[in-house]
């Protein structure tokens, strides 16, 4: 994304739209829980519905939406689907970055932080 010289005005529509479907995906408290649970490596949905407690359902659907914009891929085995990060060394630089902009706002309560007080609850 380039904002240009003008003072802030996001390139394009089209860019605009993949960033905000991004952006969404990483919005959702239970995909980012998945994201860390992936990775630690590939999973099969059934591994990752044992780890989050969730249904089979909510686990495809918030997946589904982490493979429709790119951060995660899927590969079939048999009767299984195997689920791991696209890119697992930019999505830890694209988090940090995201810790980086929290703590140069003021916030305290780190993503990890955010994870932890949503599993908690």
């Amino acid at each position: 994304m380039t904002i240009n010289e003008e003072g802030g005005a996001l390139a394009g529509a089209e860019a605009r739209g993949a960033f905000a479907a991004l952006f969404h995906a990483l919005s959702e408290p239970t995909r980012l829980a998945l994201l860390d649970h992936l990775a630690t490596g590939e999973h099969r949905v059934r591994d990752l519905v044992d780890h989050m407690h969730l249904a089979q359902s909510t686990v495809s659907v918030h997946l589904a939406c982490l493979r429709d914009c790119g951060l995660v891929t899927v590969r079939p085995e048999g009767r299984s689907s195997w689920f791991a990060l696209a890119d697992p060394e930019r999505l830890a630089e694209l988090l940090g970055s995201a810790d980086a902009l929290l703590a140069a706002a003021g916030a305290t309560l780190t993503l990890d932080d955010h994870l932890d007080r949503e599993g908690a609850s």
